[in-house]
C-alpha cells in the first residue's frame, strides 16, 4: 500500500499543519478540551513524518518499530474555540540514534495557544528502544532547527 500524502508542509525547517476546531473538540464552555491539543500535535507529528518521506506504517508492518512518546511537557496559554483555524508548527530540535526532541506550538494566527516539548523514542514491536532507521536519520538531518 502506498503511503498517504502529507496534508501539511515544511516552511524552511518548520512543519505547518492546519486544522479547524469542530464542535466535537470543545467542552461545555465552547473551548477546546485540553487533551485535544495533544491530539492536534500527534496529527501534526505524523503528518511531518509523511512530509519528510518517512512511512511509519511500512516500518511497523515490516517489524522495524515505531515512535513512542517518552517524555512530554505541555503549556497552555490561551483557549481555542469552536470554528478557529489553528496551525500546529513543529520543529525538530535534536536528533539522537534512538530518539528525536521536538518542539510544537498550536497557533491561532500569531498567538501561541499551547506549546509542548516532546521526546519521541524509536521502539521495536516488543517495546524496547532501538536505533532509528538510517534513512529516517538522513531525512531528519536537514530538518533540524537551526534558527533562533
Amino acid at each position: 500500500m502506498d503511503a498517504l500524502p502529507a496534508l501539511g508542509h515544511f516552511l524552511d525547517q518548520e512543519h505547518h499543519f492546519v486544522l479547524r476546531v469542530y464542535f466535537e473538540d470543545t467542552d461545555l464552555t465552547g473551548m477546546v478540551y485540553h487533551a485535544n491539543y495533544l491530539r492536534y500535535m500527534e496529527r501534526a507529528r505524523s503528518d511531518m513524518l509523511l512530509a519528510a518521506g518517512i512511512d511509519q506504517r511500512a516500518a511497523q508492518e515490516a517489524g522495524k518499530g515505531a515512535y513512542a512518546i517518552r517524555n512530554l511537557g505541555i503549556r497552555y496559554r490561551a483557549p481555542a474555540r469552536l470554528g478557529d483555524e489553528l496551525t500546529v508548527v513543529t520543529r525538530l530540535l535534536r536528533l539522537r540514534a534512538a530518539s528525536v526532541d521536538i518542539h510544537q506550538r498550536v497557533m491561532r494566527e500569531n498567538d501561541i495557544l499551547s506549546e509542548a516539548d516532546v521526546e519521541a523514542a524509536f521502539v521495536t514491536p516488543q517495546g524496547r528502544a532501538s536505533r532509528q532507521p538510517g534513512e529516517w536519520l538522513a531525512a531528519f538531518e536537514p530538518l533540524i532547527w537551526k534558527g533562533n
